[in-house]
Formats: structure tokens, C-alpha cells, sequence
């Protein structure tokens, strides 16, 4: 029977999930690359022009005015355990950041235990952390870590709610089904909605302290918000400030059947979302009683294998898209590449929302692989791809794409370790061309930082094809990507130059420069980690 209603249930979800196919009013554009496993994208919350990208290798990206910076923020790349659903896992500015210059970092440590540290921004400089600040937070074990028994299922998001208390996600501590039964364990910090205040002095011993109003403040785990979680890998709040309700929206990553987003309304902690009783709304392990009742269903859901690993998103509360996507929660799915979108309707009385209306993005945003959503300081909306290394920019098809000669360096990132000879990538276009990408060939320069001439490294000519290009500025620029090893470079610091030649004035008009540094060798710890798991999801 309970096979039946499975099936049953999956056969009713796959209407639904098919049921509405999105028109192309939505485009998305390339606005960062060059970067390495991101997986977060964050907003500073003072400086409308300058936003943060979390590497899931151990660093932290500055892009201001659209440019990624040189130095990286911080960089614990010493400190963790990447690869597989480690890693570098989540970044969250304090509300006063602007004034405080407190932030918060989510990230495994060489044991594979989760850290929450604060950090400091530099007084030397508002673009660099201090990494001497680092304070790991101490929890109500006793311990400065949050033991992990397995490698996945480590969650990794943390933001501030409307509230002003620090809010962090927990995954249920990995393998299969909760062995451990800690997601409906109130002792254990596993497999929940941790809910903190950091509003402390600096030299608050635990860095922190309960909330007074925290649902299990008198039991042995005073941090728990929300419990019966299996990996809340994303999870975002329907920002008040621009117009949202300020609910919490998470999105629990599933196992076998169902992957499961599940809404909060403002203030309604407390709530027990299932798992491992549960998988959705659907029967898993019912050998053991749930912590307590009712079990929260979600307010959506699908099944395998319509999608394999959920990533959480946002409402969308921007003004640059059609008026028609304003409050719809924005979600995607890793593994199949499948971006959607959902009307959210709240009850006024309750707050409570029902999911309506699904329109699948995928197509016309070029099915990224997506591991996070982020909003700027207007509400527009961007995700991360994780294999491409870039930022998406969700854009409306009436809102104009750049123009003129465009010249974009995606390999290798600013400020990074090479060894000679090494790939020098990206793509250029020139969008008064009438045919073709306009461009004729990229040719590259290093300058020295000790001094001496420039030299010739490398030229190629365009060809490689880029799908992601041709969706944004049309199939006329499909072989647009270009890609040449730089050699005959002794060790030193060097300014790369890469120019593009346009075809319709013969010059060397397109400029773009990398400062790299040359080395003879790079040690283990820059080199890229394993890809052979998702960032939060392997196999159990």
C-alpha cells in the first residue's frame, strides 16, 4: 500500500510539475566569472556595489562594480576540508555591518566538524578581512564545533532573519535515513534550525547568547528554532525590506523520493518538518515516535526523478522583472539542471502560504547548475553555477543585453597561482558585427612586475562554442569562447594583458588584464579539490 501511494503521489506530482511551461520572458546573464566551485552569493549590506561570492574551496571573492578583485576577502582554504558537501559552505554579514565590521562564516574543518566563526573586516582596508579576528562560536556542548558522525549533509547557510538574530542551517549529520535519529533528537544540533543572538560584546566568552523567546530554550539544546530537517542546504527569508513578509522559505534537500520546500511565516518557530519520519509528506522511518507533533507539511514538493537535489532560492522581490514574477519563490534543482518558479499565496490571518502555478525557467535561463540564489541591495535576483564558475544575472527579455565589443577572461582568476604553461580562457564578441562574433583573434601579453618588456604569451582565434553566450546575445555569437596555453614564463608576478582584435576597425581596441603569479611549483592545498560530489549532495 504505502508503495501505491507513492506511486500515486508521484503520478499527481508529475502533473503538476508539467502542467505549465514559462514563456521566454526570462533570460540569464553572465555578470561574474572566473571563479572556482561558487556557492554562495551574498549582498554587503552597507555598500550597494560591492557583493561577496563563496568558494566552496576556502575562499571568500570581493566583486565590486561588477569586477572581481584581486585579494580575496578571506581565505581558510588551510582551515577546512573541502570537497564532496564540505567545504566553505556559507558567509553572513551582521545587520550593522557597515559600523560592527562583524561577519559570520559557515565551514568544515580539517576533522570535517562544522564551524561557525565570527570575523572582522580590516581596518586597513573595507575589502579585506582580518583574519587574526576569527572567534568560533561555542555552543551549548560546550564545544566550539558541531560534531559531523558523517562526511555529508552538513547544511552550511546561515543569514540574518528579519529579526536581527542569526539563523543556521544543520543537515541531520549524513549517511542514510538518520541513523543517529538526530533530526527529532532535542539534545542534538543536528538535523535543525539553529537560532541565535550575536548582538554580544567581543568578549563574550560563547560569542552568542538564547534568544529569549527561542521555542527549546529550557531544554539541553536552547539553540533549536525548528528540528526534523535532513539537509537545508538553502533556505532564504521573504525579505520585509523590500516588501515580503518575512517569512522563512526552506529548501530540504531529499533522499531516495521527494525533494521538499517548506514555508515559516514570520515568528512560528517551533515546527517539526518530518524527517526521518518523514520524506516530504511521504512515510520513511516510522520505527521510532517523532519528537512531537503535528508534522509540518511542505508546501511543495517532487519526486525523483523530476529532480534530485533541491536548491532553495528566493522570493522574487525586485522591480526589474515582469510584475507577474514579483512574490514568486524562484527554486532549482542541481542534479537535472531545472530552474522553477512558484506563486506563493499567504493567508492574511495566518500567514500561512499555499504553492501555486509552477513555471519552469530552465530552458530560457539555459539550465545552469545551480548552488545558490542571491539578491542584490534591490532584490534582483542571481544564482550561482557551480561547474561554469560564474554568476547569472536573471534578467527580463525587454531589458537590453550590453553592447559593442565585449571581452570576458573567465581562466585564470586574478590574484591565482599558475604554473607555466597555463590555460588562458574566456569569450569576446562584438554585437554591431553582422555576422559572425565580430572578433578576429585574442592575443595575450605578460608584464613583468620586476621589470623588463612586455612579451608575447599566446594568441588564438574564437571557436569554441558557448551556449551560455549565444542564449544571452543570440546564435550569431554560439563560437564565441576562445582557449590558448600562456608558456615561456619564468617564476614572477605578472599583469596578463588579453586584447581582442575587432574585425570592423582592425585595432586592438578590447582590453582586459589578470595580475597572476608564476611559480615552480603549487602546494596541495591550492590545488583543485575533488568534483566527484555535488557540494551537498553525495551518495549516502
Amino acid at each position: 500500500m504505502r508503495a501505491f501511494r507513492r506511486t500515486l503521489a508521484a503520478a499527481c506530482a508529475a502533473v503538476f510539475l508539467h502542467s505549465v511551461t514559462a514563456s521566454a520572458q526570462l533570460r540569464a546573464t553572465v555578470v561574474v566569472s572566473g571563479l572556482t566551485q561558487p556557492v554562495a552569493f551574498v549582498q554587503d549590506p552597507g555598500d550597494s556595489a560591492t557583493r561577496y561570492v563563496v568558494e566552496q574551496r576556502g575562499t571568500i571573492r570581493v566583486v565590486r562594480n561588477g569586477a572581481v578583485q584581486p585579494a580575496p576577502f578571506l581565505d581558510l582554504t588551510a582551515s577546512i576540508a573541502s570537497g564532496g558537501e564540505r567545504g566553505l559552505l556559507g558567509l553572513a554579514f551582521a545587520p550593522d555591518y557597515a559600523t560592527s565590521g562583524r561577519f559570520y562564516v559557515n565551514f568544515t574543518n580539517t576533522a570535517g566538524d562544522t564551524v561557525v566563526a565570527r570575523f572582522q573586516r580590516s581596518a586597513a582596508s573595507p575589502l579585506l578581512a582580518d583574519p587574526a579576528s576569527r572567534f568560533d562560536l561555542r555552543w551549548s556542548t560546550g564545544e566550539r564545533v558541531i560534531r559531523q558522525p558523517f562526511a555529508n549533509h552538513n547544511g552550511g547557510n546561515l543569514a540574518f532573519g528579519p529579526d536581527g538574530y542569526l539563523y543556521i542551517g544543520m543537515g541531520d549529520g549524513g549517511s542514510g535515513d538518520d541513523p543517529q535519529n538526530n533530526a527529532q533528537n532535542l539534545a542534538s544540533l543536528l538535523g535543525k534550525m539553529l537560532r541565535i543572538d550575536v548582538s554580544v560584546p567581543d568578549a563574550d566568552p560563547a560569542g552568542f547568547r538564547i534568544p529569549t523567546d527561542n521555542p527549546f530554550r529550557s531544554g539541553p539544546a536552547p539553540e533549536i528554532w525548528d528540528i526534523g530537517l535532513r539537509n537545508p542546504w538553502r533556505w532564504s527569508f521573504d525579505d520585509p525590506t523590500h516588501g515580503g513578509t518575512g517569512a522563512l522559505i526552506i529548501g530540504d534537500v531529499g533522499q531516495d523520493e521527494w525533494e521538499e520546500i517548506d514555508y515559516e511565516p514570520r515568528h512560528s518557530g517551533g515546527r517539526n518538518y518530518g524527517w526521518r519520519i518523514r520524506e516530504g509528506a511521504h512515510p520513511n522511518v516510522t520505527s521510532l515516535p517523532p519528537a512531537f507533533l503535528p508534522l509540518i507539511d511542505p508546501i511543495f514538493e517532487y519526486s525523483h526523478p523530476t529532480g534530485f537535489s533541491l536548491t532553495g532560492g528566493c522570493v522574487y522581490r525586485g522591480s526589474a522583472l515582469p510584475a507577474l514574477y514579483r512574490g514568486r519563490y524562484f527554486f532549482a534543482d542541481f542534479v537535472t539542471r531545472k530552474v522553477w518558479s512558484i506563486a506563493l499565496t499567504v493567508n492574511p490571518s495566518t500567514g500561512a502560504a499555499t504553492a501555486s502555478d509552477l513555471r519552469d525557467h530552465s530552458e530560457e535561463l539555459g539550465a545552469p547548475d545551480v548552488t545558490s540564489f542571491g539578491t542584490d541591495a534591490a532584490g534582483e535576483l542571481y544564482v550561482t553555477s557551480y561547474a561554469a564558475g560564474t554568476i547569472l544575472r536573471i534578467t527580463s527579455t525587454s531589458e537590453p543585453v550590453a553592447s559593442g565589443a565585449i571581452l570576458t577572461v573567465e581562466s585564470p582568476v586574478g590574484g591565482s597561482l599558475v604554473i607555466s604553461p597555463f590555460l588562458i580562457s574566456g569569450w569576446a564578441l562584438d554585437t554591431d558585427a553582422t555576422e559572425g562574433t565580430g572578433i578576429d583573434a585574442i592575443q595575450a601579453w605578460a608584464v613583468p612586475s620586476s621589470g623588463g618588456p612586455a612579451r608575447t604569451v599566446g594568441a588564438a582565434r574564437l571557436g569554441i562554442l558557448r551556449d551560455d553566450v549565444a542564449l544571452t546575445f543570440g546564435s550569431q555569437f554560439s563560437r564565441a569562447g576562445f582557449a590558448f596555453f600562456a608558456s615561456g614564463l619564468p617564476p614572477d608576478r605578472y599583469t596578463l594583458v588579453v586584447a581582442a582584435l575587432l574585425r570592423g576597425t582592425g585595432t586592438w581596441s578590447v582590453i582586459r588584464t589578470v595580475d597572476v603569479t608564476v611559480t615552480a611549483s603549487i602546494g596541495n592545498e591550492v590545488h583543485a579539490r575533488s568534483n566527484a560530489c555535488l557540494p551537498y549532495r553525495c551518495k549516502d
